[in-house]
């Protein structure tokens, strides 16, 4: 009779060191990967070049931040994971916890930022280690479909962020 307790314990400590391994495989079998064409609804595509940005005449004035295209609504709610580079906004020389994640070096630098669809706003409440932001990264995080202005450009989405990852192409 002095087993079955010891059993029991066992099976106890077992399944409670399990349960968080299998709530992780559930999630990342959730994790829609996304890339930037996939903010953009179907369509519009074929209003943006290859690198999502619609087509600029650049013979005016003060180049604007185009307006042109709207975000897909169904993905409001997803867990998704998206690379992208990153432009801080808020937080220390240590941890960023809002920044925009753009598509390409050096978006919303230049003149014009990309369209708000094609700009997302990211919040991190524990806040992202500053060193891994200079590269391209994997933002992993709950999706939203959210207007958001900032002073360098529109967004139309939000993510709020779980964990960022180093990019890999494979």
């Amino acid at each position: 009779m002095k087993i079955l307790p010891k059993l029991v314990g066992i099976l106890l400590l077992t399944i409670s060191m399990l349960t968080p391994h299998m709530a992780l495989a559930q999630d990342e079998s959730d994790l829609l990967k996304l890339d930037w064409i996939d903010l953009i609804p179907e369509k519009e595509r074929n209003q943006f070049d290859v690198m999502g940005m619609p087509a600029i005449d650049h013979s005016g004035a003060a180049m604007e931040q185009s307006k042109l295209g709207s975000v897909r609504q169904e993905l409001n709610g997803s867990t998704v994971k998206i690379p992208g580079f990153v432009i801080p906004l808020e937080g220390d020389e240590d941890m960023v916890t809002e920044f925009l994640l753009v598509p390409y070096f050096g978006a919303c630098i230049h003149v014009p930022p990309p369209p708000p669809n094609q700009i997302i706003y990211v919040k991190f409440k524990q806040g992202a280690p500053v060193h891994r932001l200079w590269d391209v990264i994997y933002v992993v995080g709950t999706l939203k479909t959210e207007t958001i202005n900032s002073e360098l450009a529109e967004t139309g989405y939000l993510i709020d962020g779980i964990r960022i990852e180093d990019y890999d192409d494979g």
